[in-house]
């Protein structure tokens, strides 16, 4: 953790993420009251979740940076093609039908998540092209 500004940088989306995706509009609120998304209601559960997502994230990008250079490359570049792809999928199923009503802040929040994914992925691929080790 030579330069800190990476993180404060995802503290800081976090706990945005944490408030967009709990201030709905009325109709998105309807939703998340119909489909029983408890993990959403309120800015702290949100904000847990996001936490948890991210941390969790983090967490594997570590396991796996102690890893071989080819083998940490290779998940990495996984995780991150995977995580591109839940960006992509998200991006377009809350930006059509009925997800279309549920208000700007959620659909950013809900597009946000999985763009912090890709943001901690990336930085995981990044560190390890980057990083020299024999293994």
């Amino acid at each position: 953790m030579r330069n800190p500004f990476f993180y404060v940088l995802l503290l800081v989306l976090v706990v945005l993420d944490g408030w967009l995706l709990a201030h709905p509009n009325l109709i998105g609120q309807a939703g998340v009251f119909i489909f029983e998304y408890t993990a959403i209601e309120t800015f702290p559960k949100a904000l847990g979740t996001v936490a948890a997502v991210v941390g969790v994230s983090s967490l594997i990008g570590l396991i796996i940076s102690r890893l071989s250079q080819p083998v940490a490359i290779g998940i990495s570049v996984a995780l991150l093609a995977g995580s591109a792809y839940y960006l992509f999928q998200s991006f377009t199923q809350y930006n059509s039908g009925v997800y279309k009503l549920t208000g700007a802040g959620f659909r950013a929040g809900a597009i946000l998540l999985p763009g912090l994914l890709v943001l901690v992925f990336g930085k995981g691929v990044w560190e390890a092209v980057l990083t020299r080790r024999n293994g």
